[in-house]
């Protein structure tokens, strides 16, 4: 699952927050939002026996597995065995994503969860005693016995990456008993099921506003669209009272499990440091990712800093804002006249449609028919699990995307970009089950390339020039969000991973290590080096962050993949002839190809030290000169300062 959680739906308020300026919005949302239709599962319920007659299937077939080629992948076929085992592994993937996406639209069915547990735990049974040992036998081999087996059976070749990625981790591997102990063991003493209760305390919260008592996906929808700084204000009041008190403190034990098995598992596995593990699984050198970090740092910072200034000075003359507070940061600026409402959900896929078929015909029609084949849950209700993401599933089955809609423009922005993620899947299927993920460092490239062409796509049909500064400065929203914001992300798990060795931490601890992170990155709020007048009521929210509890150390993919889209959309405008097709041709290659030879292509170095803040100041650089020059003009100018 590539998860674009709370975190990324609520908390960009991305580029899409004008777009009444150019689509027909409607007076509300329908009242009988699509349902995804998981019915090509094979299953009538998750409580169908099929799915146990099934597993016991798979179970005997992982015995006769195990038995067959334990032992013997030097005198038998690696290619029948990868083989073998990928169809084992897709089927009981197939199985758990079943199970996942009936009860992430049902949280609140506690047979449903007991029975998702169950199923759970005789898959890791499973796993643990009869698949464990593949894949760290494969580690094992012999450079000599790896070569003759794909001399003998060319065949192979085509699980290059899948072998290669199990050989890169086999100075990491533990011994085969460790190993099947820990597999065995994740569902009833690991962090999975702390994790899953603190998914569900989220998605039973519920938030009083003004005496109506909504959820966090409404009490988020409202904050970023209302144009009152006070209504903002009470509803970020609001969100952070609401979540302190038991929340946080679940929220801080599992992160603090979280973190402790990272940490352990770090030193046991012998990894050089604390993103060394998630680097390796992106097949991503950590020098690269530490040149990221410090590229943002040097470049992003003070052009994220610059462009709150000019925000702040809009909306201290249209909005007669008093305090830039952190609840105005995503607030929409009001330069034009034109009709605000909810967007139905039609006009939203069309929308989408429109813009992804001006850049790629056949993106459009598996958007649409992701969308006719219900494979979106569309509707934001109660009991379900917040925010959005796309889920790969296995080839043939998959994607299935999760939405919250509520018919916000913001709405808008994510269906592009989990159909980007749907886009991805269907492209990268022929790679098979074991190779179709791409890695997390392109695994957000096509998402964010869905937001962008959508971007231009209305950016071109702005009719005036206050249409056209609303529309980009939403977007600057949008890439500050996912660059900066993400990196401010990563080093609060930085702070709270390091610390986590001096023993368990607490919420006070964590309320600490996110102020640190939020004025390393955006400065002393009321002081020279910020923009903001004030943080109040931003303390707990951490709290609601699911990445940093599913996958540490995830959130620097964002920045990462909206850089490499801001430099391949600049290829894209220099170079259009042939672009498409090598677009779709990364996509396609799923997870068989690093970062690095993706790029090659396109005329892109990511290892250079300067990609970064080259990409930075093109990219973001590029649209706050824009916005800067376009305000001018239209009256709104602005001191340039907090490091710009």
């Amino acid at each position: 699952v590539v998860m674009s959680n709370v975190l990324m739906t609520n908390l960009w308020f991305p580029l899409l927050l004008i777009l009444s300026v150019v689509v027909n919005i409607m007076a509300s949302t329908s009242p009988d939002l699509p349902r995804w239709d998981l019915s090509r599962f094979g299953f009538e319920t998750p409580f169908d026996a099929k799915i146990d007659e099934q597993l016991e299937a798979i179970k005997e077939k992982s015995k006769e597995f195990k038995d067959t080629f334990e032992g013997h992948l030097v005198d038998k076929s690696l290619l029948e065995a990868v083989t073998a085992y990928e169809k084992i592994a897709s089927q009981l993937g197939l199985i758990g994503s079943y199970m996942s996406l009936s009860y992430d639209v049902d949280l609140e069915n506690d047979k449903l969860k007991k029975r998702k547990g169950a199923i759970s735990q005789l898959q890791s049974e499973i796993r643990g005693n009869f698949l464990e040992w593949f894949e760290l036998d494969v580690a094992e081999l012999s450079e000599d016995a790896l070569k003759k087996q794909l001399e003998s059976e060319s065949e192979v070749k085509k699980y290059t990456a899948f072998l290669d990625e199990l050989r890169r981790q086999r100075p990491h591997n533990l011994d085969k008993t460790v190993e099947r102990a820990l597999t065995v063991r994740a569902p009833y003493a690991g962090t999975r099921p702390l994790i899953s209760f603190f998914d569900k305390e989220l998605s039973l919260m519920r938030f009083d506003l003004n005496g109506e008592s909504v959820n966090m996906e409404v009490l988020l929808s409202r904050m970023q669209s209302s144009k009152d700084s006070e209504f903002r204000s009470l509803c970020l009041k609001t969100l952070n009272n609401g979540l302190d008190g038991a929340v946080t403190r679940v929220a801080a034990l599992s992160l603090s499990s979280v973190a402790g098995s990272w940490l352990i598992e770090n030193k046991e596995r012998n990894y050089e440091n604390l993103r060394s593990r998630r680097n390796l699984d992106n097949n991503c050198p950590d020098n690269i990712v530490d040149s990221l970090l410090r590229g943002v740092q040097t470049a992003g910072v003070p052009l994220c800093k610059r462009y709150y200034g000019l925000k702040k000075t809009i909306l201290q003359q249209t909005q007669g804002l008093k305090h830039f507070r952190w609840s105005d940061r995503n607030a929409p600026i009001d330069i034009s006249n034109a009709e605000e409402g909810k967007i139905s959900w039609e006009t939203a896929v069309q929308m989408v449609e429109r813009g992804y078929r001006k850049f790629s015909p056949r993106m459009a029609e598996m958007f649409l028919n992701m969308v006719n084949e219900k494979r979106i849950d569309v509707p934001a209700t109660n009991g379900k699990k917040g925010g959005a993401y796309c889920a790969g599933v296995v080839p043939g089955i998959g994607p299935y995307q999760l939405l919250n809609f509520d018919g916000s423009k913001q709405d808008v922005s994510t269906l592009a970009h989990e159909s980007g993620h749907g886009c991805h899947d269907i492209l990268a299927y022929k790679q098979g089950y074991l190779q179709y993920h791409p890695p997390l460092t392109l695994a957000e490239t096509a998402s964010i390339f869905g937001e962008m062409i959508v971007f231009r796509d209305l950016l071109e049909l702005a009719a005036s020039s206050e249409e056209r500064l609303t529309l980009l400065m939403s977007k600057i929203d949008d890439v500050i969000n996912s660059v900066v914001r993400q990196c401010s992300f990563d080093r609060f798990e930085e702070l709270t991973h390091t610390a986590r060795e001096k023993g368990e931490l607490s919420v006070e601890e964590l309320d600490t290590f996110w102020t640190q992170a939020m004025e390393e990155y955006y400065g002393r709020a009321g002081e020279e080096d910020s923009p903001f007048d004030a943080y109040d009521d931003t303390s707990h929210l951490w709290a609601y962050v699911p990445h940093f509890h599913h996958v540490p150390f995830y959130v620097y993919s964002y920045a990462f993949a909206d850089l490499v889209v801001g430099t391949l959309y600049h290829s894209f405008q220099t170079t259009p002839t042939g672009f498409e097709d090598r677009l779709l041709d990364l996509l396609a290659a799923g997870g068989t190809r690093d970062f690095a030879t993706a790029l090659q292509p396109f005329g892109l170095d990511p290892t250079s030290p300067t990609f970064w803040e080259d990409a930075l100041k093109a990219h973001l650089g590029g649209l706050v000169e824009e916005a800067e020059k376009l305000a001018k003009e239209l009256g709104y100018t602005h001191e340039k300062s907090c490091g710009a």
